[in-house]
């Protein structure tokens, strides 16, 4: 699987690359502050919503601490999606949340 550092993700926003993000955490943590842009989709309704996913994409998943997303990843790499794992999660993001 492959991972990105939150750093990394950082400098791709701040550079205005496109970046698809896709947080995988439950509702309440989300409402918490989740990075600007990103797609909430919690783990458990990623298998029914990956029809909403284009596979012509690369996403980065995130979690609260790279677990949940690194499944994530797996079920999506496993259906032909081209996914990284944000390692760390938001734990060690240090850039602006929403």
């Amino acid at each position: 699987m492959r991972e990105i550092s939150p750093k990394e993700v950082e400098e791709m926003i701040n550079n205005s690359k496109d970046i698809n993000l896709i947080d995988v955490r439950e509702d309440d943590e989300v409402a918490e502050g989740k990075i600007p842009g990103a797609v909430h989709i919690p783990l458990g309704s990623v298998e029914s919503r990956m029809n909403e996913l284009d596979k012509s994409k690369e996403y980065v998943m995130v979690c609260r601490s790279g677990g949940r997303s690194g499944r994530a990843c797996q079920l999506l790499e496993s259906q032909g999606f081209e996914v990284i794992n944000m390692n760390g999660g938001m734990l060690a993001w240090e850039g602006k949340t929403e």
